[in-house]
């Protein structure tokens, strides 16, 4: 490879190398975040949260979301939207078994 074409990748590897730096970053936080010893509900909706951070990051940077059209971004909120509904989903349901009075 020449000099020119080695420079050019180099110019392209600054953000896959702040990304790298970034989940490493993210990852020592929910390391970090373990040790708190919150309530079961929060700790997960903080892990869930860094988690959507760091997917994200792979996304847009590993998987070039960040330079594609609006069409892309249109169907990855739709998708995370369905997540989100099927997330849910189970809770709604939940709350329609529990009766006042045991036996009912």
């Amino acid at each position: 490879m020449d000099a020119a074409g080695h420079e050019d990748v180099s110019k392209h590897m600054g953000p896959y190398y702040a990304v790298f730096v970034a989940l490493l970053c993210l990852t020592a936080v929910t390391v970090g975040v373990s040790y708190l010893h919150l309530n079961r509900p929060l700790a997960i909706t903080v892990a869930l949260i860094i988690a959507s951070v760091k997917a994200g990051l792979v996304a847009a940077v590993f998987m070039h979301l960040i330079s594609e059209k609006k069409v892309i971004y249109a169907v990855l909120i739709l998708t995370a939207l369905f997540f989100a509904l099927l997330l849910a989903l189970p809770n709604l349901t939940t709350f329609e078994h529990h009766s006042g009075m045991p036996g009912t």
